[in-house]
């Protein structure tokens, strides 16, 4: 491997080491070269990452070799990267490291962090997201064609409401749209409005959108995973880089641009271009902040008049209140 390298960001210093080793072995895309995008795209992920916990997906050995989450701060976090004390549904605790800089972004990127996984939640607000953030993702015998007629449907809706959602790629074949929030409700209040999106999404698409948990139930339809909206529950933020082998990213887009773009369009090489071009296309998102109540009071109306309450959790979670059996229908036993 190479020696050493220095890189400039935001007027820190950060050593890269062994900024030969290669990590997209497809492509001959190495550390150093995951490095310099995040240095292209440094103005907008920072945005995206900024005093938000952060869980760091990391593959040392490029995306050919193991990968681990790191939820806990590295010990050797430099002093100028600050933490938060998040908990976890478990009641176990962590600090995790909240960027606020270029240079923390890629300080991580050394240790081999090619996504970064940011809590909806500001440090100084632990337990209150400002975000809603929904999923769209395609399952088998779908594609991402699929998710883009299903995020028309929830673009509509969504403005039906008041709300205004701010559209990536996955990076791989799905969709997120996130609508920025006040931070007033809890993370089960936001859960609950990302299940009363998903609702609406199957009502008006039946046949093409599910919110079933369990997936002998979803067939050939966009899941709405409601679940990412969870305690600890995180999706892969703006401009992360994605463990594929030709190195895609999540991509934000306009909604005017949905219709003419692929997954494949945005990688590495590609998004450095678009962002000198265009800048990020998300920078004002903070600037549109909303409130949740029309959408729990839509949840409120869903169950009182419907009987549709709660939905499953993750299995690592413990039991919620109201919440149906955990269980996959196929193993359920019968009522006696």
């Amino acid at each position: 491997m190479g020696a050493a390298v220095e890189l400039e960001a935001g007027g820190r210093t950060v050593r890269l080491s062994s900024p030969d080793k290669v990590y997209f072995p497809e492509r001959g895309f190495t550390k150093l070269d995951v490095a310099h995008y995040y240095l292209a795209v440094g103005e907008g992920i920072t945005r995206v990452l900024r005093d938000r916990p952060t869980t760091l997906e990391r593959f040392p050995e490029g995306v050919g070799g193991e990968s681990f989450f790191q939820k806990r701060a590295p010990k050797n976090l430099p002093d100028w990267i600050p933490t938060a004390h998040i908990t976890f549904p478990s009641g176990r605790s962590a600090d995790e490291l909240c960027p606020t800089e270029p240079a923390a972004v890629l300080w991580a990127a050394n240790l081999g962090c090619l996504t970064f996984h940011p809590w909806p939640v500001r440090r100084g607000r632990l337990d209150h997201p400002d975000e809603l953030r929904i999923d769209l993702d395609p399952q088998p015998g779908t594609d991402f064609a699929d998710a883009v007629r299903a995020a028309h449907e929830l673009h509509a809706f969504l403005e039906e409401q008041g709300l205004r959602g701010w559209l990536k790629t996955s990076g791989g074949r799905g969709l997120h749209v996130f609508v920025p929030i006040e931070p007033r409700w809890t993370f089960t209040e936001v859960r609950r409005a990302a299940i009363t999106v998903g609702r609406e999404l199957e009502r008006r698409m039946p046949g093409r959108v599910t919110t079933a948990w369990w997936k002998e139930e979803r067939g050939e339809r966009i899941f709405v995973d409601y679940n990412q909206t969870a305690r600890d529950r995180t999706i892969a933020c703006a401009y992360s880089v994605r463990p594929r082998p030709h190195a895609p990213v999540s991509a934000p887009l306009r909604w005017d641009e949905l219709d003419a773009v692929v997954p494949r369009d945005f990688d590495i090489v590609t998004m450095p271009a678009r962002f000198a071009e265009l800048g990020d296309v998300h920078a004002d998102m903070e600037d549109h902040v909303h409130s949740l109540e029309g959408l729990l009071e839509l949840a409120d109306r869903h169950e009182r008049d419907h009987d549709l309450g709660d939905l499953p959790y993750p299995p690592d979670y413990p039991k919620m209140p109201g919440e149906p059996k955990r269980v996959a229908p196929s193993r359920a036993r019968p009522a006696p």
